[in-house]
């Protein structure tokens, strides 16, 4: 059970890892490109529709490394059925159709938690490039001369 428990702080560690470089290249690619953004509707939307797809594909890597954890190590029969499992316990679904064995039940929970976690953190990531763009409408908005009509 305490290695099982370790190892599940392992692969909590290999997620916070694989998220912060997956925001951080978002970060690089943003970097010095949003205030083209401002008044663009178009483009605003293309760019958080760019950052929740990079995010649910972080999400995804993240649920496939736990999954090869219980399908490597015998807590689910299978690749597929591990996919599963991990998808619907990382996003905190919980069906329960599929169990761990007994002794695997606490990593089931550790990797939920890291789930929130990981889901907390895209959710502050995205606010804050939404923020961004906000703070950027205003600014041009605020800089553009207004003319009065008499």
């Amino acid at each position: 059970m305490l290695t099982k428990l370790l190892v599940a702080f392992g692969l909590m560690s290999v997620c916070v890892v694989l998220h912060a470089a997956g925001l951080t290249v978002v970060i690089r690619r943003l970097e010095g490109s949003l205030p083209s953004f401002a008044h663009k509707q178009g483009r605003q939307l293309r760019l958080l529709i760019a950052v929740a797809s990079w995010a649910v594909l972080l999400h995804l890597a993240e649920i496939t490394v736990w999954a090869l954890y219980y399908a490597g190590g015998g807590g689910m029969p299978d690749l597929d059925a591990a996919l599963y499992f991990s998808a619907v316990t990382y996003t905190t679904v919980g069906y329960g159709d599929l169990v761990l064995p007994s002794e695997w039940r606490l990593v089931g929970g550790i990797e939920a938690l890291t789930g929130i976690l990981m889901c907390g953190w895209s959710t502050a990531y995205f606010l804050a490039i939404v923020n961004q763009v906000f703070i950027r409408n205003a600014a041009a908005t605020a800089s553009v001369p207004r003319h009065e009509e008499s």
